[in-house]
């Protein structure tokens, strides 16, 4: 019987991980969509009710989360001469960018019904995930190594960003500048060229990646069912690592949706950007990106990947909510105004750069997992771990857009409102209202992320001892419980 296979940990080619990286960008423009400008297109343009609107995603990533799961399982068990997870790469492309031209472009010109906006909402959320799914199983199957894992998690999140700013900057300057982010026209050019580069990118990336791991597995799977399925999921969720580093993750991931939920509120509203300040916001964060992509890779080799993401969550919450105390205690600069703008921008950037930290090494943190069940069970399941972790960060990220939806009615914003005519009340309710649950998740967060149980150290043991016991079953033909 063959060993269970265990990732070799030799460098990877650059191609390799570009190639790789290239294929996250799909999900930067989906997220980017969903989190930035689904909201305000749907309730300020075509006229839903937030709550209305929130309710739908919230729902929509539910169910998108429930499937998930399944979609991991089916992923460990397709067993096909181009591997585990690139047929549903290549089927699966097409389909979504169709389905994402869809969501920006309703068929009627009223505002669209609750049940049509769930139903387009959760197909582009499926697609999606069967193309995100298997790209990001693919990272502890290419490589055991614990310092490789985080190099292709940084190029994965930098071509996301890549991606997701890239639209954002697109839509500022060229599909939705200025008062056209108010209007329907620009908002199907937006989606008709998302849809491309999805299609592109999830394609090229499968094609980059072909040669390498384009092979029957090492084990046929055995058939599958849908009670065996989820005996699997239940056995890898419990986990103890999967469940505390699911823990801290649920935290981030409700402030990273709340937060990019109201980036638009909060940046229109609040701090009354102007449409240079918003051309010149998405390249603040990428360039946030970017230093992230450089300096995290030290960062988890000196202190470890829990360790890293503990006090960037710290860092990240307490830079985020500084120019809100500020903006509230009166001592700020005048909002709207250059000096205003330029303190914003220095905040968003620095808290940026600990907030994705938080989200690489909290990434990375899971293929670890991948090692401690197999070790446990004698069973790899990438698939599995991946979609539980999307299950997550799907769950919490629903959650933290319907809170946006309800904080910006409880604090009383009102639809099509014109910046700089909302009163500074309704205005500090909502950063009041914003802050509070902001440090509360952060707190949260840390707490769990500290505890997660698996470090360098750990890993490198296990893997010794994993491949130890495939060398000795290898020898005496038989496998090892």
């Amino acid at each position: 019987m063959t060993a269970p296979a265990i990732p070799g940990s030799a460098p990877l080619p650059m191609r390799l991980k570009l190639v790789h990286g290239f294929g996250a960008m799909a999900f930067g423009v989906k997220d980017n969509g969903f989190s930035v400008f689904l909201l305000l297109y749907y309730n300020q343009v075509l006229g839903m009710d937030a709550s209305t609107v929130s309710l739908a995603l919230f729902l929509a990533l539910l169910i998108d989360a429930v499937i998930d799961p399944i979609l991991g399982n089916l992923g460990d068990r397709t067993y096909t001469r181009w591997g585990r997870r690139l047929p549903w790469l290549y089927a699966s492309a097409l389909p979504l960018a169709v389905a994402w031209v869809l969501l920006w472009s309703p068929p009627t010109q009223a505002a669209p019904s609750f049940a049509g906006l769930l139903g387009i909402a959760v197909m582009v959320r499926l697609l999606l995930s069967a193309c995100e799914v298997p790209s990001v199983a693919l990272v502890p199957e290419l490589t055991s190594d614990y310092d490789e894992r985080t190099t292709l998690f940084r190029y994965r999140y930098l071509f996301g960003w890549i991606g997701g700013l890239g639209m954002m900057l697109l839509a500022y300057t060229v599909f939705l500048p200025g008062d056209a982010m108010l209007q329907r026209e620009g908002y199907y050019a937006f989606g008709l060229f998302g849809a491309v580069v999805i299609f592109v990118s999830v394609v090229g990336s499968a094609l980059g990646q072909h040669s390498r791991v384009a092979r029957l597995p090492a084990q046929k799977p055995p058939p599958f069912s849908v009670g065996i399925a989820f005996a699997e999921i239940r056995e890898a969720f419990s986990e103890r690592a999967f469940l505390i580093l699911a823990a801290g993750a649920v935290g981030a991931y409700i402030s990273q949706g709340m937060t990019f939920s109201m980036t638009l509120y909060l940046y229109n509203f609040v701090w009354q950007f102007s449409e240079t300040a918003f051309v010149i916001y998405p390249l603040v964060l990428f360039a946030s990106v970017v230093i992230v992509f450089m300096i995290l890779g030290p960062l988890h080799r000196k202190y470890g990947k829990p360790a890293t993401a503990v006090f960037s969550t710290m860092f990240a919450l307490l830079f985020w909510t500084i120019p809100y105390v500020l903006r509230i205690a009166g001592i700020w600069p005048e909002i709207g105004g250059t000096e205003s703008t330029a303190l914003v921008y220095v905040f968003v950037l620095v808290s940026n750069v600990f907030a994705v930290m938080v989200m690489v090494s909290g990434s990375s943190m899971v293929a670890e997992i991948v090692e401690a069940f197999q070790e446990r069970t004698g069973r790899r399941a990438e698939g599995s771990f991946y979609s539980g972790h999307w299950f997550i960060q799907k769950c919490a990220t629903g959650l933290g857009i319907f809170l946006a939806g309800l904080m910006v009615e409880l604090a009383g914003i009102p639809t099509n409102a014109q910046p700089g005519e909302v009163a500074d009340s309704v205005l500090d309710n909502f950063t009041m209202l914003y802050i509070g649950a902001s440090v509360v998740l952060g707190l949260f967060s840390a707490y769990w992320l500290g505890k997660f149980p698996i470090n360098r150290a750990d890993h490198e043991a296990r893997l010794t001892a994993l491949e130890a016991a495939a060398r000795n079953e290898l020898a005496s033909g038989t496998p090892n419980p």
